[in-house]
């Protein structure tokens, strides 16, 4: 049997989060959290709606799970606010542990597309902070470090994408404008700028992706080599959707990736 909550961790209408819980013995401890973060090109039309299924199948097989919606461009998102709402929607869990009894020395996002960009970049928010700051957007200070990531097709290099005009120019649209005119912020919300990580990051791409090209991947694996924790590509069977289709043997393998990192 599992368990389902839902918090605020903001006043706007899509600053929230479902914590999905398996059931615990009396006295323990869910071992780990896993931050399920949705994609959808940065767009305010796709919701927490697609990782919901992956945080009900992970709570089933014994894994808490954060489900996590943020506001997006087109509702309140894009620049500063999607990037304030993942690492506030992350941190939402310093005070969900104790009620919950959560053990937050390992926490992990596994991130879809836009979510697996978000994810990443969450990830070296420590980094980041070296960037400066622009447009309101805080990155300092406590909060939930992550300690892994599995990337599902992620947008993971934004000035490749904005190049590519993927989805019609969802970079532009996600940074309100192009990076000719918002230099520094391109810079800060790209994953890239926080090369090289200390977290292992799995950057899963499905073979029949026609929607994330697969350089998504390499160029941000290929870029990180020299890190501390070098990322690494796992290549899946299926198109862009099998990733978050928990029948499928590509979802599957990003949730065993998911419980390597929380042992």
């Amino acid at each position: 049997m599992t368990h389902r909550y839902r918090y605020d961790y903001g006043e706007d209408p899509s600053q929230w989060g479902e914590l999905f819980l398996p059931d615990l013995s009396p006295g323990g401890k869910h071992r780990g959290v896993v931050v399920v973060i949705h994609g959808g090109y940065w767009r305010s039309q796709y919701g927490a709606e697609l990782g919901e299924p992956l945080a009900q199948d992970l709570a089933e097989h014994g894994i808490a799970a954060w489900n996590l919606e943020y506001r997006r461009a087109g509702n309140g998102g894009g620049w500063p606010g999607t990037f304030q709402d993942i690492l506030a929607g992350i941190d939402k869990l310093t005070v969900l542990a104790e009620p919950h009894s959560l053990d937050l020395s390992k926490v992990v996002a596994l991130g879809h597309s836009a979510g697996g960009h978000l994810a990443v970049w969450a990830a070296g928010r420590g980094r980041v902070r070296g960037l400066g700051l622009e447009g309101g957007l805080q990155v300092e200070g406590g909060g939930v470090r992550l300690t892994g990531v599995v990337s599902q097709s992620g947008v993971l290099n934004l000035a490749e994408a904005e190049r590519l005009n993927l989805s019609n120019g969802a970079v532009r649209n996600l940074l309100g404008g192009p990076s000719s005119d918002f230099p520094e912020r391109h810079r800060m919300a790209d994953s890239m700028a926080a090369l090289p990580l200390d977290v292992p990051v799995f950057a899963v791409h499905a073979t029949e992706d026609v929607d994330v090209p697969l350089s998504m991947a390499t160029t941000y694996v290929d870029a990180g080599r020299s890190g501390p924790v070098p990322a690494q590509l796992v290549m899946v069977p299926g198109d862009h959707f099998a990733l978050i289709d928990v029948t499928t043997q590509a979802y599957a393998t990003c949730r065993e990736l998911v419980r390597g990192l929380l042992r």
